[in-house]
């Protein structure tokens, strides 16, 4: 299971996890805290549902949310880098997306998912997914490729 080999890792060097979820609806939070120790490492999430809740806990800009949507590489971005500052996290994974069944559009289909890493040197790397099932299985591959973005980038990997 991944969220065990992430947090041996993150446990290792030292460091700290903060997330923040949209889509994925808490899921990412608890594959990570079903580790025992983990608070070792995983300092907390924000499920940040409503743009309203982007803007103010994780403070994604309006112009963002207005201009490129909620579900957009920009949107993810400006979630990492407000959840990692909110906690004061070395490491933040962001999602957000379109789980279904409906909300889809045909420029932002459901299964369209952003998922953003926010690096201790202030890098933030973002990738597209376009995962197909149900939403729970939408939801979960989302919450599996955070967890492979981030064992990726830990020194050592």
């Amino acid at each position: 299971m991944l969220e065990l080999e992430v947090g041996r890792r993150l446990r290792e060097l030292g460091v700290t996890l903060a997330v923040a979820e949209s889509c994925t609806g808490g899921l990412l939070s608890m594959r990570i805290t079903e580790v025992p120790g983990a608070s070792d490492y995983f300092l907390g999430g924000i499920v940040s549902y409503a743009n309203s809740a982007k803007e103010q806990l994780l403070g994604v800009p309006k112009e963002v949310l207005v201009e490129h949507g909620a579900v957009s590489p920009e949107c993810a971005r400006a979630m990492a880098r407000g959840v990692r500052s909110a906690f004061g996290a070395d490491y933040a994974l962001a999602i957000t997306g379109i789980a279904g069944p409906g909300g889809g559009t045909p420029e932002k289909p459901v299964g369209l998912v952003y998922i953003a890493l926010a690096t201790p040197d202030g890098e933030v790397e973002v990738r597209q997914h376009r995962f197909a099932g149900s939403r729970q299985g939408v939801r979960w591959s989302a919450t599996e490729a955070a967890l492979s973005l981030l064992l990726s980038r830990l020194p050592g990997a």
